[in-house]
């Protein structure tokens, strides 16, 4: 590196150091992102999350017996839901990484595009093959924007903020759940030519090739080089990006901070986690109408019922969440909501009472969204630096989509009406979340009383250079 370009650095470095920002002048920043980001960014993980999830309702619509020659033991439907789980497990870190060197509004149109029209394709396949192919790009496509988008928060949000952020917009899966059920009871009613789970795919995947479009002509890029702000507003943007952190930044990609994330004993925990959380997801996702009607419901009322316990989910995560940012505290938020998902699977397992079962699934929706929405927030802010955070997160999250590949498959029909097994399983691997997030919880406020002994309190909103030692630098702070 040249002395004027390490100069230029250095006084960079100094000017984010000294620079003031006024609060109202910051708010009304954030009310311009939020305005901007949040709304593209939320619509299109409620298209993608309806693209990866409308298997469960296109199932009591007839898709088995069209394409899969009825499937009277339910494995070639478990496959097909299940596939999407590993293209996008392999996908995620390559297409993480690879997402630092492109233009963040380019890289989520084109995924959207890519999902968009995966979803759609499905509409059209008339066999167990063309169902699996369109799912194995549903996934590809899929792997490059659900584990980009805590990385692209933390651009623009503090770690005070990225938790309600991050709540809000996988708030939207459980909208999308809702929403799922609705549309599939409309479309059940429409009485047209066309079959209704084709249908289904249909109305479900085209809005996410609009949303496409409307990436590439609104998303915001970097704060240093959108054209979304002005001046004064990027240099305020960017000193918020660098509070309590900082790194590597741009169109760059740290080989060092990769092989930091690959050894990180806590990414691991993370999967762990991450793994008892999405076996409880992709079940829910795929197979709750199915359980539903087991409670003794028709198939309509099936589809209708599974909007209630999505839109308690919503509330219940944004509570949490914000519980979480004032306290900035995430291993205990994460504790209590883990156990009432594991309480949900306990009443399902001990109780016939139809009301009783029906609360349960509260329980269990409302403490899985939740969990998920907050890790998210844990770990966009503790790894350190960008490139540590773009591998760091995909790795937890493919460990964790392992949980997903077997939620798919622990619900055979030949289990029913009582399932049993898939519940048991279920339970077991919703109190291991809770078990780990307090073990990640003490590490973290163990390893920051050692820095602030070892080094001083650190000020949690100066800027801390990642650059080299990513969350191992000395002034760097978790949040517990």
């Amino acid at each position: 590196m040249s002395s004027e370009k390490q100069l230029s650095e250095d006084a960079h470095l100094d000017e984010s150091d000294s620079f003031t920002v006024d609060p109202a002048e910051e708010r009304r920043l954030v009310r311009k992102l939020d305005g901007r980001i949040l709304p593209i960014l939320c619509l299109l993980y409620l298209f993608a999350y309806l693209d990866r999830s409308n298997l469960g309702n296109a199932r009591l619509q007839g898709l088995p017996q069209d394409t899969l020659n009825g499937d009277p033991t339910g494995h070639l439907f478990d496959w097909v839901n299940s596939i999407f789980f590993f293209s996008y497990i392999l996908g995620q870190i390559p297409m993480s990484i690879s997402s630092k060197l492109f233009p963040p509004r380019l890289w989520m149109a084109c995924m959207a595009f890519g999902w968009g029209l995966s979803s759609t394709l499905m509409a059209t396949a008339f066999n167990f093959g063309g169902l699996m192919t369109a799912r194995l790009f549903l996934g590809i496509f899929e792997a490059g924007f659900g584990p980009v988008i805590p990385l692209y928060f933390s651009f623009f949000y503090t770690k005070e903020e990225l938790g309600k952020r991050l709540a809000y917009w996988f708030g939207f899966a459980a909208v999308a759940g809702a929403f799922g059920g609705l549309i599939a009871f409309g479309i059940q009613h429409a009485h047209i030519a066309v079959e209704d789970w084709r249908l289904l795919f249909i109305i479900e995947g085209v809005p996410a090739i609009i949303m496409g479009v409307v990436a590439l002509c609104f998303l915001p890029n970097r704060p240093e080089s959108t054209t979304f702000l002005n001046e004064r507003e990027r240099s305020i943007a960017l000193d918020r990006m660098n509070r309590g952190i900082s790194g590597d930044t741009g169109v760059k990609v740290d080989k060092a901070h990769i092989l930091m994330a690959f050894r990180d004993w806590r990414v691991y925990a993370g999967g762990a986690i991450y793994f008892g959380l999405n076996c409880a997801l992709a079940s829910i996702s795929a197979f709750l109408p199915t359980i539903l009607k087991t409670f003794g419901f028709t198939n309509a009322a099936a589809q209708l019922l599974t909007v209630p316990p999505y839109a308690a989910a919503a509330v219940v995560m944004f509570l949490f969440s914000y519980a979480s940012d004032h306290m900035q505290s995430r291993g205990i938020p994460m504790f209590l909501a883990s156990c009432i998902s594991g309480i949900g699977y306990v009443l399902l397992l001990a109780v016939k009472n139809v009301h009783v079962r029906y609360f349960a699934v509260f329980c269990i929706v409302s403490g899985t969204y939740t969990t998920i929405g907050i890790i998210l927030a844990w770990f966009a802010h503790n790894l350190g630096s960008e490139t540590k955070r773009a591998t760091g997160i995909p790795i937890f999250m493919a460990i964790g989509q392992g949980g997903s590949v077997l939620g798919s498959h622990i619900f055979p029909l030949t289990e029913g009406p009582r399932y049993i097994k898939g519940f048991a399983i279920c339970c077991g691997l919703a109190f291991l979340p809770a078990i780990l997030s307090i073990v990640l919880s003490i590490s973290y406020r163990m390893e920051n009383a050692r820095r602030d002994k070892l080094y001083g309190k650190s000020d949690l909103n100066k800027r801390v250079d990642t650059s080299e030692l990513a969350d191992k630098a000395p002034t760097f702070r978790y949040v517990p």
